[in-house]
């Protein structure tokens, strides 16, 4: 019996023990599961905690972003107030200096074989253009492959060089003419068609290579310009007087309409060029212009006292009357303010008037010695022509012009020329028609 209670109590102990083992295994199991899942727990709490750290610096980084636009924000602002005051004022300025770059009208300063009449011209320019040089750019055409002029033209900086080379041969339509004239004519147009078409200009002013500009020049031809865009009924606008000896001229703020196209340095737009290049004479350009066919009843504007001289004794196709005609030619030295004068009255509608006050204000001297005359008495004369020999012969005693063109006198408008004479005394030779085309009845 003893036996069999201690075998019971044995085999309670194995069981014990075995539970025992039982329960720590799986206690040990527990703990370690325990474990792995508290370790999974940290790792993924350190994922979280950095990315939660990258998210923080993302953040930093965005608001940082922020701030620097914010800034550059504020910067632009600033810069936008600074522009706008800029443009406020300029525009209470006029806007003068944005204007200035656009060219008023490029200067080409036509020349062939005469390097040193050539340097003489484009140094009288340059002393007056530099000053304006955006408004009016300065081109030098050479007709021909004359070496000396070449070299002199692309000696300047200042100026842009053109070269005309003409292989074609010249066929004069009649027997004895010069060839220049044809080459001269053909200078001009291919000159115009390049400044016009090729580099886009709206207006050009012509100029020889023997002359010389008065100090006013430029502003001169700025004014002129305006009164070319306004009234259509201006042709050109010249800067010559073909009248414009010493004696014959006073007031150097005179300005006039004629008939009688001057040329020697004159100024014209793209849309005359355009009506005239596709027609351009073969040769004697300058008496084509003159014709009343090529007008369609246009003028032009000339003034009393010339802006440009004409120093061209040698090679000049007017050569023949340097020493009556263009030696004794007054070059205006005075710097008038060409842009505060009021030229409305030059206009197409006001001039006429303008003009046949003058006209019929002036006192009448007939008959014989009409020189003495009209020396003898204080203010303006008129003198009456009935036809171009008696219009020759009297123009012949006072020393102006007497030549015609296509029945037109030289500086004419609508058919009276006026000159000074002596003083400021103003003489007007009116034409068999020239009172009823000014409207004056019964003068």
């Amino acid at each position: 019996m003893a036996n069999m209670v201690f075998c019971d109590y044995r085999f309670l102990l194995v069981v014990a023990a075995v539970a025992f083992i039982y329960i720590q295994m799986r206690l040990f199991a527990t703990q370690t599961e325990y474990a792995d899942r508290l370790a999974a727990s940290v790792e993924e709490e350190n994922h979280c905690t950095t990315q939660m750290r990258l998210l923080i610096d993302q953040i930093s980084m965005q608001q940082g972003r922020i701030v620097g636009l914010e800034e550059e924000r504020k910067r632009r602002v600033q810069e936008c107030a600074q522009l706008k005051a800029l443009v406020e004022e300029l525009e209470r300025k006029g806007l003068q200096r944005l204007t200035d770059k656009v060219p008023v009208a490029a200067v080409v300063i036509m020349a062939c074989n005469r390097a040193d009449y050539l340097e003489r011209t484009i140094n009288s320019v340059l002393k007056y253009q530099s000053s304006v040089a955006l408004k009016y750019p300065v081109f030098v055409s050479q007709d021909g492959s004359h070496p000396g002029v070449r070299s002199k033209a692309l000696s300047y900086d200042q100026l842009t060089y053109m070269q005309h080379l003409d292989s074609e041969p010249v066929e004069p339509e009649r027997p004895g003419e010069m060839v220049a004239y044809y080459k001269i004519a053909r200078h001009y147009k291919w000159a115009l068609d390049e400044l016009f078409y090729k580099h886009n200009l709206s207006r050009v002013i012509i100029l020889e290579d023997d002359m010389e500009i008065a100090p006013d020049f430029f502003d001169y031809f700025e004014a002129a310009a305006a009164l070319l865009d306004k009234d259509k009924s201006i042709m050109a606008v010249s800067s010559w007087n073909d009248n414009g000896q010493k004696q014959f001229v006073h007031d150097p703020y005179a300005l006039y309409r004629s008939n009688f196209f001057p040329g020697l340095g004159w100024m014209l737009t793209r849309s005359i060029w355009d009506e005239l290049s596709p027609k351009w004479p073969k040769a004697y350009w300058d008496d084509w212009l003159r014709l009343k066919v090529n007008h369609k009843g246009r003028q032009f504007i000339r003034p009393e006292v010339c802006r440009t001289y004409n120093f061209g004794e040698h090679g000049s196709s007017m050569g023949q009357f340097f020493k009556q005609y263009l030696e004794p030619i007054k070059l205006n030295d005075v710097q008038v303010d060409w842009k505060s004068m009021d030229l409305s009255y030059l206009m197409e509608e006001k001039f006429t008037k303008h003009f046949g006050d003058m006209v019929r204000k002036a006192k009448p001297v007939r008959g014989t010695d009409v020189v003495l005359k009209a020396y003898n008495i204080d203010g303006d004369v008129r003198i009456q022509y009935t036809d171009q020999p008696e219009f020759e012969r009297i123009a012949n005693q006072f020393g102006i012009f007497e030549e015609w063109k296509d029945g037109i006198p030289r500086t004419a408008y609508k058919g009276v020329v006026v000159f000074r004479y002596q003083t400021s005394r103003r003489v007007f030779l009116v034409g068999p028609d020239s009172l009823k085309q000014l409207g004056i009845e019964g003068a």
